[in-house]
């Protein structure tokens, strides 16, 4: 690992005070709108009211802030502690509105809890997968990352879907500001103000938007300034078979898509991840998706959105993510702050959006440059129909509809069947010795020293 000029690694380096609170709020709004999606469309298909769905937006803030700072710090053999910030995983939502419908939220936050569990205690096992993991599948599936969450960042340029002016030149264009913003501060820049260039993008685009009339503080006179999360507070949870198995689904499919996520950030703040810092990583995805069910939350996981800031920014100090999760803490702690934050328009995430996921996906790209195309031509197989497959879901979602019910959690995630096409052509084309340790994997997958 690169270590800086003090002889501190920089993953582990502690930045001044002014510095972790800009780099923090950077990351939390890039995140906020996917952190509180969540939440919102579990609110609507429980038919909760006002104050139940502000609750449970706070509450799950609170526990993002929880989970990041659990898997950013550590506690004894929980936490990866690299830069990865936690949000709600999007892989649940199908099956929790189903449970919301059906059940309850005291139905959802029984099999959270339990799903978990299961992750905490199925994480060594399941980190053994590590060495399945040589650079032509992590760049393969950094690379299915980035262009998985590029139409999320496109959409959100556009307006959001949903919305009733989508495509408006109005939105376009700022998001076009906020774009070209960061372009011009990462060209003009070094050094502090290029780190935070996410940052003033956002702010010039808020700035922008006003004028058109895109940015609303209604909701703010109306939050209180208090709201503290109560553990059940919906009830104590039920613990329903047929839920539980669902949920842990789920958790298996998000195990998949954490690993994606560690190996994509240890790649750019230069961190070997190995099969114990995956375990640690994975068991704090379970612990804090326990909690989750304790705290009237959700499962959590390593937010992709945020792996494209690190790289585009190239501040790689874990105290900095850390930072964001004492904001998300203290913003699940006092809605009228989150109420504020939530006053980002779409368009203006959306141009920052962009520029991030694109560099998550140039960073799979750089992985696979390590890979020797020349000597071994079948590599190039692996990442074509990986890629190929990966993005069936993004580009046709309703593909695998006549698939079986309980395959869908699997099969709308593009992340997931790429990760697993990549791991089984890479097996087949390198040969079984290619889940060896280091050297085997790169003679067999052609890597150049």
């Amino acid at each position: 690992m690169a270590n800086t000029n003090n002889g501190v690694a920089p993953v582990d380096e502690m930045l001044p005070a002014g510095k972790l609170f800009l780099y923090g709020l950077q990351h939390v709004l890039a995140m906020y709108a996917g952190a509180v999606a969540v939440p919102l469309i579990i609110a609507g298909a429980a038919k909760l009211t006002p104050e139940q769905t502000a609750f449970l937006i706070n509450a799950d803030l609170f526990t993002c802030g929880i989970a990041t700072l659990l898997q950013t710090l550590g506690i004894w053999k929980i936490g990866i502690k690299i830069p990865v910030i936690q949000g709600v995983t999007f892989a649940a939502v199908t099956p929790m509105v189903i449970m919301a419908q059906t059940g309850g939220m005291t139905m959802i936050f029984g099999s959270v809890i339990v799903a978990g569990l299961f992750t905490f205690l199925a994480a060594p096992f399941f980190s053994k997968l590590i060495r399945f993991f040589p650079p032509i599948v992590t760049g393969t599936i950094i690379t299915i990352i980035g262009i998985s969450l590029l139409p999320v960042g496109i959409n959100w340029a556009a307006g959001g879907i949903g919305n009733k002016n989508f495509g408006s030149l109005t939105f376009i264009f700022v998001a076009t500001v906020v774009l070209v913003s960061i372009l011009l501060i990462n060209k003009l820049f070094t050094g502090f103000l290029s780190h935070i260039a996410v940052l003033l993008g956002l702010i010039i685009g808020l700035i922008v938007a006003i004028p058109f009339g895109l940015v609303s503080f209604a909701g703010v006179a109306d939050a209180p300034w208090i709201g503290i999360t109560t553990p059940f507070y919906f009830g104590f949870p039920i613990f329903d078979i047929g839920a539980i198995i669902s949920m842990i689904l789920v958790m298996l499919v998000v195990m998949v898509e954490s690993t994606g996520d560690f190996l994509a950030i240890g790649e750019m703040v230069g961190k070997k991840i190995g099969q114990d810092e995956l375990t640690a990583g994975l068991r704090a995805d379970g612990l804090a998706t326990a909690l989750g069910g304790v705290f009237n939350a959700f499962p959590y996981t390593a937010f992709a959105q945020n792996v494209g800031l690190v790289g585009l920014t190239g501040v790689k100090s874990r105290f900095v993510v850390a930072t964001s999760g004492l904001i998300l803490v203290v913003l699940g702690l006092f809605p009228k702050m989150a109420t504020i934050i939530a006053s980002l328009p779409n368009a203006v995430l959306g141009g920052a959006g962009i520029a991030m996921f694109g560099i998550v996906a140039a960073s799979g790209i750089k992985t696979l440059a390590k890979v020797d195309f020349e000597r071994n031509h079948t590599n190039i197989f692996i990442v074509a129909i990986s890629i190929g497959i990966g993005v069936i879901p993004v580009m046709v979602p309703n593909f695998f509809q006549n698939f079986p019910s309980w395959s869908q959690t699997i099969m709308h995630s593009g992340i997931t069947l790429g990760s697993i096409t990549a791991i089984i052509l890479n097996a087949f084309f390198n040969g079984s010795k290619g889940a060896g340790d280091l050297d085997e994997l790169k003679a067999n997958a052609g890597i150049r020293e």
